[in-house]
Formats: structure tokens, C-alpha cells, sequence
């Protein structure tokens, strides 16, 4: 039962030395992973849009 306590602790100490990222940093990086998202997925659309329709043109 020691060990556990311990852990808690020790976790406990070990989250008040974490930086936690601001609210506007947090903002910024959502909006950054959102935007790239969607810029990734019009691409592969685009890409399947067109080696679908060279495929049928083939066949």
C-alpha cells in the first residue's frame, strides 16, 4: 500500500513541474492541425478523384 501512496505523490509532484501550454498557444495549434487536415484531405480526394477516373479511362 506504501508503493501506491508513493506513486500518487510522486505523480502529484511530478504534474505541478509541468508547463501547461496558454489558452492562445492551445488556439493557435488547433487551428493549425484543423487547417492542415483539411488541406490533406481536399489533396487525397483530388488524387483519388483522378486515378479513379484514369483507371475507368483505361478500361
Amino acid at each position: 500500500m506504501k508503493k501506491i501512496v508513493q506513486f500518487f505523490k510522486d505523480s502529484y509532484g511530478e504534474l505541478k513541474k509541468v508547463v501547461w501550454p496558454s489558452k492562445d498557444s492551445v488556439i493557435a495549434s488547433t487551428k493549425v492541425v484543423l487547417v492542415s487536415t483539411l488541406l490533406v484531405s481536399v489533396f487525397l480526394a483530388a488524387v483519388d478523384f483522378l486515378v479513379g477516373n484514369g483507371i475507368q479511362f483505361l478500361f
